[in-house]
C-alpha cells in the first residue's frame, strides 16, 4: 500500500498535477469572501505540518506564520489570493521549493450586521455569506408593533464603480414586505447597520378617560378630535381649554398652543392637526369639579340624615 500511494504521488507530479492536501474535517469551510481583521483562517500547506494551522488576522490586517520573517497583508483579499501570497513568501524565503497552499475561512469576525430600532429582538451577527435585508430582519424576529414605514441601512464606506451605493439607504417597509419592489430586498455583505424607524406618537394627558401614548401610522394625519377619540373621550370634568405642547425644532424648548376645546367639540371651529411627539393636555374644569364635589357631599349628607330619621321613627 505504501508503494502504491508513493506511485500515485509521483504520477501526479509527473503530469504536472499536485496532490490535494489533507483537510482537517474539524475546520469549517465558510463561503469565500474578502478577509478582514479578526477573521480566523485555516492554512494548510501540503507536506508541511509545521505550517498547517489556524491563524487569526490581526487588527492591522496581517497574519504571521511560523518560520516566515514577514507579516503577510491579507485584509481585503480573497482566500485564493492569500494562498498565492503565502506560497510566494515561502518560495522567496527559500523555505519550500514548490509549496501547495490551501486557505479557507474558519470564522468570520470582520463582517458584522447589526439590526436595531423597532424590531422584536435587536441582534448583531456575522455575515458568513451574502444575505438579504429580509434575512436580517428574520434574525431579529421581525418588526415590532411600533415600527414605522422606513428602514435605514448605514454602511461604513460606499463601494465604487458599478457596485456604488450611498452610505445611507432608505428602504420602504411597504415595498419590502409587499414585494412590490424586489430591489428593496438589498444584498448585505457585512459591515451594515440596519435601523427600523419607529412610527410617530402623540401623547394625550389630563381629563380624558384613557391617557397614554398613541401611534400615528406613517402618512396618516392626526388631529385633536382623533386624539380625544383614541383616549376614549373626555371625562365629565374636562375644561373648556386644551393645550398642545410641541418641541421647537433645533431649539429644545416647547411651544404652547392653546385650543378652545369646547368650541372644537361643538364644531364651531375646525379640527386642529397634531404632529408626532405632540403632547395634548386637556385642562380641568375646577368650577364644575367643585360643584359636583359639593353636590356629592350634600347627597351623602342628605342620605345620612334621612337614614337617621327613619331609624329614630322606627324606635
Amino acid at each position: 500500500m505504501k508503494f502504491a500511494a508513493l506511485f500515485l504521488v509521483l504520477s501526479s507530479m509527473a503530469f504536472g498535477q499536485r496532490p490535494t492536501p489533507m483537510a482537517d474535517p474539524a475546520l469549517t469551510n465558510l463561503p469565500a469572501q474578502k478577509i478582514g481583521p479578526d477573521d480566523l483562517l485555516a492554512v494548510s500547506v501540503y507536506d508541511a505540518p509545521e505550517l498547517t494551522r489556524t491563524v487569526r488576522v490581526g487588527a492591522d490586517g496581517t497574519i504571521r506564520l511560523p518560520m516566515l520573517k514577514q507579516h503577510l497583508k491579507v485584509d481585503g483579499l480573497m482566500p485564493g489570493d492569500v494562498e498565492g501570497a503565502i506560497g510566494a513568501a515561502l518560495v522567496t524565503e527559500e523555505l519550500l521549493v514548490s509549496p501547495f497552499v490551501t486557505v479557507t475561512v474558519a470564522e468570520y469576525h470582520s463582517r458584522p450586521i447589526s439590526v436595531m430600532g423597532a424590531v422584536r429582538k435587536p441582534v448583531t451577527f456575522q455575515a458568513e455569506a451574502p444575505g438579504t435585508l429580509l434575512n436580517a430582519l428574520a434574525r431579529a424576529e421581525g418588526l415590532s408593533a411600533d415600527a414605522g414605514q422606513e428602514i435605514l441601512i448605514t454602511r461604513g464606506q460606499s463601494r465604487t464603480g458599478s457596485d456604488a451605493v450611498p452610505l445611507v439607504q432608505r428602504i420602504s417597509v411597504k415595498a419590502l414586505i409587499d414585494g412590490a419592489d424586489p430591489s428593496a430586498n438589498v444584498i448585505l455583505t457585512g459591515g451594515e447597520e440596519i435601523r427600523v424607524t419607529e412610527a410617530g406618537r402623540i401623547f394625550v394627558v389630563g381629563n380624558v378617560k384613557k391617557p397614554g401614548a398613541f401611534i400615528i401610522p406613517d402618512n396618516a394625519q392626526s388631529t385633536v378630535l382623533k386624539a380625544v377619540a383614541m383616549a376614549e373621550g373626555l371625562t365629565p370634568y374636562a375644561g373648556k381649554l386644551a393645550y398642545i405642547y410641541r418641541t421647537e425644532g433645533g431649539i429644545g424648548g416647547k411651544n404652547q398652543i392653546p385650543i378652545e376645546l369646547r368650541q372644537l367639540m361643538d364644531r364651531k371651529i375646525g379640527d386642529i392637526p397634531l404632529m408626532p411627539n405632540d403632547i395634548l393636555y386637556i385642562t380641568d374644569n375646577k368650577g364644575r369639579r367643585l360643584t359636583m364635589t359639593t353636590l356629592e357631599k350634600i347627597f351623602i349628607l342628605g342620605a345620612g340624615i334621612t337614614s337617621a330619621l327613619i331609624y329614630a321613627g322606627v324606635h
